[in-house]
């Protein structure tokens, strides 16, 4: 049987470890807003709700998971491993226009969403006009 030598493959295994060890795990995020709230999406599977950590400090948002490795890996080569673990976190700095106080937060089926509302003072508001001489009355 013919068997192929390549000198680089340790070197590749071990330079593949090292930099997939090092490299921060990444949390896609998409974040839109929707009539008076703001809505934001992380994409966290393989995550157990118990290790996210969500804390709001003025106005920035920080999210922290955690992504366990996976159990009985020890001693096996890995042929493809594109899913990061460990600590990982993604902060969000946001403007005064949202009300931080009632931020709120649902994880499921992988995915974290947070609904932050807008804050009353920056919800548009529309003023009425009236003719002659009269006050005008701004209504929300």
């Amino acid at each position: 049987m013919l068997m192929r030598s390549d000198p680089f493959r340790e070197f590749d295994r071990l330079a593949q470890r090292l930099f997939t060890e090092a490299r921060p795990a990444v949390m896609p995020m998409d974040a839109y807003r929707k009539e008076n709230e703001f809505i934001v999406h992380f994409d966290l599977p393989g995550v157990r709700a118990d290790s996210i950590d969500l804390q709001v400090e003025r106005n920035v948002l920080t999210v922290k998971a955690e992504r366990p490795a996976l159990e009985g890996t020890k001693g096996r080569e890995a042929v493809v491993a594109e899913r990061p673990a460990g600590t990982f976190s993604r902060q969000l700095f946001l403007g005064d226009t949202l009300d931080m106080e009632q931020v709120a937060a649902e994880y499921a089926d992988g995915v974290l969403t947070l609904r932050i509302p807008v804050a009353e003072q920056a919800k548009p508001r529309r003023v009425e006009i009236r003719e002659g001489g009269g006050a005008a009355q701004i209504t929300p």
